[in-house]
């Protein structure tokens, strides 16, 4: 499996400038083939379950296309072949990070529902702030900021993602004048050229480069994101390196010797048990790829997997594991998840906050700040099919009709709901701002039918 580089320690928070870059920190090797999707995340991972109903819906209405705002790549007879013989070193090391630094930004996260911070990378795409990073950085997240090489901090919100391709692009509120990154022509890269691999590496809150080579082109990995919604995906065309790329670099640049941007770190060693021999791996989704989806997410044409802006969003948990449509399967599947501290990785929230944030595992919460203290609902409504909700955000749709931990939703619009996944499914036809009929039980027997608003959810 790979993993993603993106998340890892709270970011500090600082708008100071970028610091000069420290040398890379060592790192152990891992065995064959235990890779992750390099987003550094940070916070209370247990087992099992989402936060519900947050999945895009798809819309084949294309907006009007205009002239795209996002730089096109180098002429190819801007890049010269490198040599084939040895990484990037010294002056011409520094060189590279010269001219792709200014336009990179640490990119924070906080992950509200999942009682979670995140640190990544970016690129910058245009003067006005067109960011470019993969989808597992903007995952789940409730809030987006990112600081420029300037120290300059920004507020960020998300314009698009491609959950399948792991690609998205955020835009920075009220940014102008940025530098941006010097991109590259992919398609002219070739194996043992020279690259520099880039990003906030372990969450340190600065740049920090890594040399190498690229060792091969075309290569399909399977990656995951530990404690992510999305436990694994494949993806295809992408560049490998031993460049060192670790947590935190989702979403930097690989460049190369000409100082151009050639792809966009996305996957790297996990870092598991010791085999000094083995050369480390990272992969990098090619410029070209990413810059396709990205003038297609700027133009606001979705598609089957391109989501344009934020998710409809109902706000409750739900179990993600469980295919049973009975509720009482799922509550058994789920307790036996739960551990001392609540439960994991709740998917998205929503527009949730404020409210009784605290668990209590011997009753039925009315609502839920984050999954924190989130625990098993010990009274569920005793109906023979539905999807069980374990708990709701306190804020959302769900919580604002008065449903509870321990209701069972039966139908939307009428349409009968069976296992969490055709809740999932039938919420994700409708888009932010809808409004949707939900046919619901309590734990006490009662039986209702809410017109319920859907909100903007927290990207998948």
């Amino acid at each position: 499996m790979q993993d993603y580089s993106g998340y890892g320690q709270p970011p500090s928070g600082s708008t100071a400038p970028m610091p000069p870059m420290p040398p890379r920190p060592p790192r152990r090797r891992a065995g064959i083939l235990s890779y992750v999707l390099v987003a550094l995340a940070a916070g209370a991972l247990g087992a099992g379950m989402v936060v519900g109903l947050y999945h895009p819906a798809s819309s084949n209405t294309a907006a009007p296309q205009p002239s795209s705002s996002i730089a096109a790549p180098q002429p190819s007879a801007a890049i010269p072949q490198p040599s084939s013989s040895s990484p990037a070193s010294g002056a011409n090391e520094q060189a590279i990070i010269g001219k792709v630094e200014p336009g990179l930004v640490l990119i924070n996260t906080t992950l509200q529902y999942n009682s979670e911070a995140a640190a990544a990378t970016g690129m910058v795409l245009n003067s006005s702030g067109l960011v470019l990073t993969n989808n597992h950085v903007i995952e789940d997240s409730t809030s987006i900021s990112a600081t420029t090489a300037t120290g300059k901090q920004y507020k960020a919100k998300v314009v698009g993602y491609d959950e399948t391709g792991d690609i998205a692009l955020i835009q920075l509120q009220g940014a102008s004048g940025l530098h941006t990154v010097p991109i590259g022509d992919s398609s002219t890269v070739k194996t043992g050229a020279a690259v520099v691999a880039m990003g906030n590496a372990e969450g340190q809150s600065t740049i920090v480069p890594a040399a190498g080579q690229v060792t091969g082109l075309n290569q399909s990995i399977t990656a995951s994101d530990q404690g992510g919604s999305v436990a694994s995906e494949t993806l295809h065309g992408m560049i490998e390196t031993n460049a060192d790329i670790v947590s935190g670099d989702s979403g930097g640049p690989l460049a190369d010797a000409a100082g151009q941007v050639i792809g966009m770190d996305t996957a790297g060693d996990n870092g598991g048990f010791s085999i000094q021999q083995q050369t480390a791996a990272g992969y990098a989704i090619p410029m070209a790829t990413a810059l396709t989806v990205a003038r297609q997410i700027e133009a606001g044409q979705a598609s089957s997997t391109i989501t344009i802006g934020y998710p409809p969003f109902l706000g409750v948990y739900i179990g993600q594991s469980s295919d049973s449509s009975s509720p009482q399967s799922q509550a058994e599947q789920q307790a036996s998840g739960f551990g001392g501290n609540g439960f994991g990785r709740s998917g998205n929230g929503g527009t949730g906050s404020g409210g009784n944030g605290n668990g209590n595992s011997n009753a039925n919460q009315g609502c839920y700040t984050s999954d924190a203290n989130l625990s098993a609902p010990q009274n569920i409504a005793d109906v023979s099919s539905g999807t069980l909700v374990l708990g709701t955000i306190c804020g959302g749709p769900a919580a604002a009709a008065g449903m509870t931990a321990g209701s069972v939703i039966t139908a939307v619009n009428g349409q009968t709901v069976g296992a969490p996944a055709s809740l999932t499914s039938g919420v994700a036809k409708y888009h932010p701002g809808d409004t949707i009929k939900v046919t619901w039980v309590s734990p006490s027997g009662q039986r209702s039918t809410s017109s319920l608003k859907l909100t903007a959810g927290p990207p998948v």
